[in-house]
């Protein structure tokens, strides 16, 4: 074994900044989630809004990666990215995905799992067009999770494009928004003694069930 290894066996911490009860929390998963990201804006933790997003291909095979969410509101939680890529295609296949955001500062994960669904084109067009150039041109420069021989491929593609499209390069149609769906949420912070607080809150019908579990 590694000294590296050897030494993560010995990390520990004690989480002890808040606590998270079934009285001080909100009865809607989504306000509860607002607060809390709010939070994590206002103390300025690095990118507050970057999430891990789960799928699973149609062999059973998962796959993570860290996305940015775009949106939110009582519909789901948005994010934009290549209909082609991994992620896109496992979708396709399996649309059914979970969400994670892990605010280390603040001592707080939040999981979100649901039905995953396209945004409308409208929704897509809206945000695209607000996107610096740089970042609409990318879009189209990068066939996303395709082998390619080198950086340059990259660097000739945004050139191509960027000569083609000039100040006005079109939405893609292979690149646009996704919309979870959530009927689960999870809340998590840290407590000392590794005596967590773990609420979980389940879709039925129209309310939400919570429940505090054991960490």
């Amino acid at each position: 074994m590694s000294t590296t290894s050897s030494r993560i066996a010995d990390l520990r911490k004690s989480y002890e900044r808040a606590e998270l009860s079934e009285d001080a929390s909100h009865p809607d998963p989504l306000r509860q989630f607002d607060q809390w990201l709010t939070e994590a804006i206002a103390a300025e933790v690095p990118e507050p809004n970057a999430m891990t997003l789960a799928t699973v291909a149609s062999d059973l095979r998962p796959s993570t990666r860290v996305v940015l969410v775009k949106g939110y509101d009582e519909r789901g939680i948005v994010w934009y990215t290549n209909y082609d890529s991994r992620k896109g295609r496992e979708l396709a296949g399996n649309p059914f995905a979970a969400l994670q955001f892990h605010w280390v500062e603040l001592e707080r994960v939040v999981r979100i799992e649901g039905r995953v669904e396209k945004t409308s084109p409208e929704e897509s067009d809206a945000y695209f067009a607000s996107r610096p150039l740089d970042s609409r041109i990318g879009a189209w420069a990068s066939p996303q999770s395709e082998v390619i021989a080198s950086r340059s491929v990259l660097v000739a593609n945004a050139a191509k494009y960027g000569a083609q499209f000039l100040l006005q390069p079109p939405r893609p149609p292979h690149w646009g928004g996704y919309r979870l769906v959530p009927d689960q949420w999870q809340f998590w912070q840290g407590r000392k003694s590794r005596l967590h607080d773990r609420l979980r809150y389940t879709a039925q019908g129209g309310a939400w069930l919570r429940e505090r579990l054991a960490p």
